[in-house]
């Protein structure tokens, strides 16, 4: 469940790593909710991820930043963008496993974060 979290604290909340051990709350207030509404841009986030497309800088950005995330549970997040995460995470658990499937594979292949998650994620 972490690492869908993660996914949308940095994805679809664009959030960058400052110096004092927090990710920026600049992208605190995007309309999540337009976002999962559309496939197109949701899609883009995802295949920035994959690598199956170019990404634009803020999907960069996550890129570079999710793998930390991932490691540290989210401990940069805001609480704001913690609660962000659970609304991405439920919409890609729910509605789109494909994307889900192929994102836990690249961030996850271990199934590490799933592991230690699988309650959580289970109770979606």
């Amino acid at each position: 469940m972490k690492l869908f979290a993660v996914l949308l604290v940095t994805c679809l909340g664009l959030v960058f790593a400052r110096p004092e051990e927090k990710y920026t709350i600049k992208y605190d207030n995007i309309d999540l909710q337009e976002i999962l509404q559309s496939d197109r841009l949701t899609e883009n986030y995802v295949n920035c991820l994959l690598d199956k497309k170019p990404c634009t800088p803020d999907g960069t950005e996550l890129k570079r930043v999710l793998p930390d995330a991932l490691k540290t549970n989210c401990a940069k997040c805001s609480e704001k963008q913690k609660v962000g995460a659970r609304t991405v995470i439920h919409h890609l658990y729910k509605n789109k496993s494909n994307w889900w499937k192929e994102l836990e594979a690249k961030y996850d292949p271990e199934n590490t974060y799933y592991k230690e998650h699988e309650a959580e994620l289970k109770a979606l």
